[in-house]
């Protein structure tokens, strides 16, 4: 595997898929080979021949996060850098920081505040209420409302059990682990109210919860939406995608798994104008549940980043670092396109999806890609398998078998 020279160097922050999808992408449309920062010596960018991986446990600290973009800056003083944050402490963190960067660093990112506050969901909501955008009704649950431990009584709901929760701040959330830790959760009753607030804030969260009345419907009512927007906060791209199947692990609830790609006109239109009215910059990404009681698709939350699952993106056509690079480093000014053909994109084996989506015209979709060869599995790229890693992303891959009929069935 050979690489090309070009005058910019991917620097990309995080160390799930997220980063290999966006390293996978930057080589793919230009043959570079990006450097990857995470905390840990594991995920799939880590022992690939297309990244070199830094590890380092403190990378998510300031100080620590400033020198490592400093020094790979100076060791790169000949080219550009692009900081890239493929998680969201990540990205909070270049938005934070980026004034202080070296002056071939870039950083395609709104300013801290505004990202501080769109990554709280209450914010989110608000703006959702001002350009129509539908979302579930929703209950704050404040952090000054819980009294303590024993002393807790489930709050009063507008709506009906079972309910979801979620942490309104998500960094703030991941900073406290704690046994019963989930990304989402599903609450059946007021006694488990009780207990997964008491959990929460003793663990050390500071932050308001999010309660929502559960839209019904498995994983196939769900959509994820990915939206770039140039320097001058014009929506350049948008790509919507159908989620067949999600995982269902407890810090892997609601992670995508299966997306077919497909337009919806209307709905991107809402965003984008939502996006216009913000400035926003860079990329985007909504996720966002079909109601089948009212026939309105409802809003969760907005990601101030490519998603995990963004190289269903760049498998439609649209590489996400095509956006960066053409902007930033060529100069060039994009012309706006949606993504209006279909296209598989799944981390599971195919096994797993023919077995756990069910709704019929979703099972004729997924075979017809697949047996036509219009799929990707971003994670396994021609080329890519150094002994290690294949072995470790093998057994990653297979254990989806043994995890779906522990957590889904």
């Amino acid at each position: 595997m050979t690489f090309k020279e070009e005058s910019f160097v991917p620097m990309l922050f995080g160390g799930d898929i997220n980063t290999y999808s966006v390293a996978r992408a930057f080589y793919e449309e230009y043959g570079v080979q990006s450097h990857v920062f995470g905390k840990y010596a594991n995920g799939p960018s880590c022992g690939s021949k297309i990244t070199v991986y830094h590890a380092n446990p403190a990378i998510e600290t300031d100080e620590i996060f400033m020198k490592a973009v400093n020094s790979f800056c100076k060791k790169n003083q000949d080219k550009k850098v692009l900081t890239i944050g493929c998680g969201d402490s990540y990205v909070a963190l270049i938005s934070k920081h980026k004034d202080e960067f070296p002056e071939n660093a870039i950083a395609p990112y709104i300013d801290f505040e505004l990202m501080n506050s769109l990554q709280q969901k209450e914010l989110f909501y608000s703006l959702c209420d001002k350009h129509g955008i539908d979302y579930p009704d929703t209950f704050i649950y404040k952090r000054e409302m819980y009294p303590g431990k024993g002393k807790v009584t489930a709050p009063q709901l507008p709506f009906h059990y079972p309910v979801i929760l979620k942490p309104s701040n998500g960094i703030d959330y991941w900073e406290h682990d704690f046994p019963t830790q989930e990304k989402v959760y599903t609450i059946p009753d007021e006694r488990k109210m009780i207990s997964v607030i008491t959990d929460i804030y003793n663990a050390g969260y500071t932050d308001s919860l999010i309660i929502q009345d559960m839209i019904p419907g498995n994983d196939e009512y769900m959509r994820v939406l990915t939206s770039y927007s140039d320097r001058n906060g014009n929506v350049k791209m948008m790509c919507l995608g159908h989620v067949l199947l999600e995982e269902h692990t407890p810090h892997g609830k609601g992670n995508h798994a299966v997306i077919i790609t497909e337009p919806n006109e209307e709905l991107m239109e809402k965003v984008k104008n939502l996006l216009t009215d913000l400035h926003y910059i860079g990329f985007s990404n909504f996720d966002i549940k079909y109601d089948k009681r009212d026939g309105k698709y409802k809003f969760f939350e907005i990601n101030t980043r490519q998603g995990r699952s963004n190289f269903y993106v760049t498998g439609s056509g649209f590489n996400v670092a095509k956006y960066f690079v053409e902007e930033y480093i060529h100069g060039k000014d994009l012309e706006f396109e949606t993504a209006k053909e279909e296209h598989l994109w799944l981390v599971v084996p195919k096994k797993v999806a023919r077995k756990y989506v069910h709704d019929p015209l979703n099972k004729e979709k997924l075979e017809r890609l697949l047996d036509s060869g219009k799929y990707v599995n971003p994670v396994f790229m021609k080329g890519d398998y150094p002994f290690v890693r294949t072995l470790r992303m093998l057994k990653q891959h297979f254990s989806h078998y043994k995890k779906y009929k522990k957590y889904y069935e």
